[in-house]
């Protein structure tokens, strides 16, 4: 028996070791820290439940960091998802050259999460930026955008949509699966195109949709780069751009306090866990599949 299945094995082997050694190994190691004081020079001390009652009792920039966060995301997802739904739409419509508008859209999902575009996205939206040369040309004076805290979280929302290239192909690829014959029905029987869109496209595109959210909502707690680069690592001006990562990063290498910032890792993946669970709880009540 060994015999047979010793070549599947030997197959699996790098992914075993990818996950025993990269992924549930560290995830025990930190859910131990997070019972700890550990700050990477002495041996971490056992403290239970500390840096838990700390985090919800006595830590104000934690709850200022959930609620930047949870900002972010309730803004930047559902905006997301409706423009590249909309792009979607006006791609499956057959033009030509669909290819190149698919690779041309998606090229911002590619780049938006990386050094060189969030330092790009601090230049335009300085004080003295391109969007405020383009505002001018109007008479409009432009804030800096990115130094006043009534805006600063909002170019970061404008980044994030900006990023829209991978839901929309996901949403593409569900538009070519919608039966034709449904469209053609309700042309004849002299559906509008927004009765349409109500009734067949958008009920037939659920299960894409429950997708997209999950998967663009993680990102979304997740998201790091941007808020790191633009605010120069510190969630300036005045926290408004202090995300949870951030946060998290802070403690663990600028403060060297492993085992408060594992504390941290961990609650957001609470935080994770809980929203997909309810995700799926409520998806039977407006999910449609094909049965």
């Amino acid at each position: 028996m060994w015999s047979q299945n010793a070549p599947g094995y030997l197959f699996l082997l790098p992914w075993f070791i990818g996950f025993f050694g990269l992924t549930l190994g560290p995830m025990v190691s930190s859910l131990y820290l997070s019972f700890t004081n550990f700050d990477l020079l002495t041996s971490p001390e056992w403290v239970g439940a500390a840096n838990y009652v700390r985090i919800f009792t006595a830590d104000p920039k934690f709850a200022k960091s959930m609620q930047v966060t949870f900002f972010f995301v309730i803004f930047s997802v559902p905006l997301k998802l409706a423009f590249a739904l909309g792009v979607a739409l006006l791609l499956n419509r057959g033009m030509r050259g669909l290819p190149l508008y698919r690779a041309v859209f998606y090229l911002p999902s590619l780049l938006g999460a990386s050094v060189a575009i969030a330092v790009l996205w601090r230049t335009l939206f300085a004080g003295d930026g391109l969007v405020n040369d383009f505002l001018a040309n109007f008479g409009i004076q432009g804030p800096s955008w990115i130094s006043n805290p009534r805006f600063s979280l909002w170019t970061l929302i404008v980044l994030a949509v900006w990023q829209f290239g991978s839901p929309m192909i996901i949403f593409l690829a569900g538009l070519r699966s919608i039966p034709q014959d449904m469209y053609e029905a309700a042309s004849l029987e002299g559906a509008g195109k927004w009765r349409v869109f109500w009734k067949i496209t958008l009920p037939m595109l659920t299960p894409v949709l429950f997708f997209n959210a999950i998967i663009q909502t993680i990102e979304g707690f997740k998201s790091f780069t941007p808020a790191f680069i633009i605010s120069g690592g510190t969630g300036n001006p005045v926290n408004s751009t202090l995300f949870y990562t951030l946060y998290l990063y802070q403690e663990a290498f600028e403060f060297f306090r492993m085992g408060y910032a594992s504390a941290l890792a961990w609650i957001l993946l609470i935080i994770v866990a809980l929203f997909t669970g309810f995700s799926f709880l409520t998806s039977k009540y407006w999910v449609h599949y094909d049965d």
